[in-house]
């Protein structure tokens, strides 16, 4: 596929569409607009095997992970929808007479939502349909190296709002580069929310950013997760815990495991159960049923795992 990338005119229209779409989106009952999310929910049920199979296509995810953020998809709406009742708020006693203090909930405006390739769809799934019951629109920058599964989404989520009679501008994708739009999104003063997922060095830069125009950052990034296998562990649920754990997205996860910390006296037979485990694991093509483990993202992501293990080797 050929995707044209927006530069910053196309950008800017955008965003205007989204300010103006937040006017009117803004004034409708939050239960109103749950249940236009609970509508969204459906559509992705109905496309939750050819939307599974195009994330497998696009970033080498086998068809279980692909499906199953489908399905957090899914189970966000559904918690959205619930939520979109719930936004309550506390009603205080002032010591003033005739007067009366309470809490209420506004929406903030349009939010950006910037999601990595390792979680195409359900990243922004979890911003997104809280944003859109809390009475916010949403900007969408998906990773350039995945924005195909951003696409399909947005088409299945568009025709929602029109059979809703809904204006444009409430959900919007905006595909590019870092220079030419996801800079822009994190400096715009219109944008009082950044949700970002990303590296570490990354979060900074955004938080930095973000902050010095006094707006809102939610960042989720990298991570160097340890499990830890004490001498009287469960070794056979160690083992299927650390395996899934590396294995899962072929170890692309913020939340992979990249780390053992395991007592003397279990270390060799755990060493040996794992070798074991994971020569029983299938890599290869990621849309055939019984893979375990597909392809890493790119070439670059190949590089560093290599350089990765000739450290280790170098290390001892």
């Amino acid at each position: 596929a050929t995707i044209h990338c927006a530069n910053e005119k196309n950008y800017n229209h955008i965003i205007e569409k989204s300010i103006k779409a937040f006017q009117s989106w803004r004034q409708i009952p939050a239960p109103k607009r749950g249940e236009i999310v609970r509508q969204m929910g459906n559509a992705l049920r109905k496309n939750k095997e050819a939307l599974g199979a195009l994330i497998t296509l696009e970033v080498g995810k086998i068809r279980a992970e692909g499906e199953g953020e489908v399905q957090e998809m899914i189970d966000m709406a559904d918690f959205a929808v619930g939520q979109s009742r719930m936004l309550y708020g506390m009603i205080m006693q002032s010591e003033r007479p005739k007067h009366r203090m309470y809490e209420q909930w506004l929406p903030l405006g349009p939010v950006g939502v910037i999601t990595a390739f390792n979680f195409p769809a359900a990243v922004w799934a979890w911003n997104a349909m809280l944003a859109l019951i809390g009475g916010d629109t949403v900007i969408w920058k998906p990773s350039s190296k995945a924005p195909l599964t951003a696409i399909a989404v947005m088409k299945i989520l568009w025709e929602v709002l029109k059979d809703n009679d809904l204006p444009e501008g409430i959900l919007n994708l905006v595909v590019g580069n870092r220079n030419q739009v996801g800079e822009q999104l994190i400096n715009d003063v219109r944008v009082p929310l950044i949700s970002a997922t990303g590296s570490v060095a990354m979060g900074k830069h955004v938080s930095r950013i973000v902050a010095s125009r006094l707006g809102k950052t939610i960042l989720e990034l990298g991570g160097n997760n340890g499990i830890i296998v004490t001498a009287n562990a469960d070794m056979d649920l160690a083992v299927r815990a650390i395996v899934f754990g590396a294995v899962g997205t072929a170890g692309q996860r913020c939340t992979t495991t990249r780390r053992i910390i395991v007592h003397e006296q279990v270390f060799d037979d755990l060493s040996k159960a794992l070798i074991k485990a994971y020569q029983q694991v299938k890599i290869g093509d990621p849309l055939l049923r019984d893979t375990l483990m597909g392809p890493l993202i790119d070439r670059g992501a190949v590089e560093k795992m290599q350089d990765a293990l000739e450290e280790l080797n170098q290390q001892g």
